[in-house]
């Protein structure tokens, strides 16, 4: 029964108090507008600060595993097929080296928490099976390669339990983003038969929810109506309204690029950012460079409207659909969480408190046997079931009318 005031007191509160702070942050296509003559740093928009402290509050939740509890949140959702080219985007946003090899490298979600930070020196941990480990930008892909053993094993198998990689940086837009296993159809070596069906059930369980944004990569090489990542979307956001597609590998194939992504033959509702993939050992800065002078100077590519290309744009998009997403669900978390709290508590209270004596445990013991003799008077005596709403067994009409039927068939099975 002690519980009951701390949980009250660390989780509704410091929702609502986030939540309120929503008509202070004023988060609105006009206000982005307003803001964009302000200094920027690459890739990171002025108003990360704003958005920062939602971020920080659908992270805690996210952390406390509200979502165990059958309450969603606002999420976006990185999906493609393999070799897609979806690590390199996800690398390019977070300026580190994600594992990369044959086969399926991401074999458990990835919850991706980009923060920008102000100090020179970056903070990068993992967050796995309840413990933090702290590692550094040389040798990340490692740590994570050694964390998803210790979560799927050490074979080619994939695993529905997530691992957190947050990474503190200068000039990274302030994001969280769930990166899942590519879409595969043939098993290789050591990989389970059903290898697609698992990741496929992994991503519809991720893409399902309407809190939660699909981001769609695609190769630009590839016939965008044949990719499974397309046809899952579509199954769960027909309409494409909460699906915002990246198209990588743009330098590699040009040719029909404005076309594919002008026509939009398969309903991307957020629209298209395409981007060049980082080359060899290019730093993430000249990498960029080397995208803005891609889509200036060719010939095709030049033609693309400059609000659909480039990581800085993605970015920026992200940011600015990730605010949206999380101002529109918040208060519908808030009332359901508050819903579930007061639940919580009712049913504690319904708990026999701690007796200290005989005589209180007569008492208590007298107390629940007048109860039971009160609901089966109601039940039996006076037809009333209202404290059973839900179960039709316990309603005297429903099991009157059973028994009635069951003698009716007895009866009728009588040979005289």
């Amino acid at each position: 029964m002690g519980s009951q005031t701390p949980v009250k007191q660390e989780t509704s509160p410091t929702v609502v108090h986030s939540v309120q702070k929503m008509s202070l942050l004023n988060i609105s296509g006009e206000h982005y507008e307003e803001e964009e003559e302000r200094p920027q740093a690459p890739i990171v928009a002025s108003y990360n600060d704003r958005i920062r402290p939602l971020l920080d509050t659908v992270d805690s939740l996210r952390h406390l595993k509200i979502m165990q509890e059958g309450i969603q949140l606002p999420t976006i959702v990185v999906v493609g097929d393999q070799s897609s080219g979806k690590s390199s985007v996800l690398e390019s946003l977070a300026g580190i080296s994600l594992p990369r090899g044959q086969g399926i490298c991401t074999r458990v979600p990835l919850i991706m928490r980009l923060q920008n930070h102000s100090n020179p020196v970056p903070e990068l941990f993992l967050e796995f099976n309840g413990k933090v480990v702290p590692t550094d930008e040389e040798h990340i892909a490692d740590a994570i390669n050694l964390a998803t053993e210790e979560i799927a094993g050490k074979g080619k198998g994939i695993s529905n339990s997530p691992l957190t990689l947050v990474v503190k940086k200068m000039a990274v837009p302030d994001l969280t983003m769930v990166d899942l296993p590519g879409i595969t159809r043939v098993p290789v070596h050591g990989q389970p038969e059903d290898i697609y069906e698992q990741i496929s059930n992994i991503i519809m369980e991720f893409i399902t929810p309407e809190e939660s944004i699909i981001l769609n990569v695609l190769s630009a090489s590839v016939d965008f109506s044949t990719c499974e990542s397309i046809r899952m979307s579509q199954r769960v956001d027909k309409t494409g309204q909460r699906t915002l597609a990246v198209v990588t590998k743009a330098d590699r194939s040009p040719e029909g690029l404005l076309e594919k992504v002008t026509a939009d033959d398969v309903n991307i509702g957020l629209g298209y950012v395409c981007v060049r993939n980082r080359i060899g050992d290019e730093t993430y800065e000249e990498a960029r460079e080397e995208e803005a002078k891609l889509f200036e100077t060719n010939p095709q590519l030049s033609k693309i409207n400059k609000s659909m290309v480039g990581i800085p744009v993605l970015a920026e998009k992200l940011v600015k659909i990730q605010a949206t997403i999380i101002v529109k669900c918040l208060p519908e978390i808030v009332r359901k969480i508050n819903d579930k709290l007061s639940a919580n508590i009712e049913d504690l209270n319904k708990l026999p408190k701690h007796l200290n004596s005989v005589a209180e445990a007569m008492t208590s013991f007298m107390h629940i046997l007048g109860s039971a003799k009160e609901s089966l008077r109601k039940i039996i005596l006076q037809g009333e079931f209202d404290e059973y709403p839900d179960s039709a067994e316990m309603h005297c009409t429903a099991r009157l009318a059973e028994m009635l039927n069951q003698y009716s068939t007895d009866l009728q099975s009588k040979k005289y």
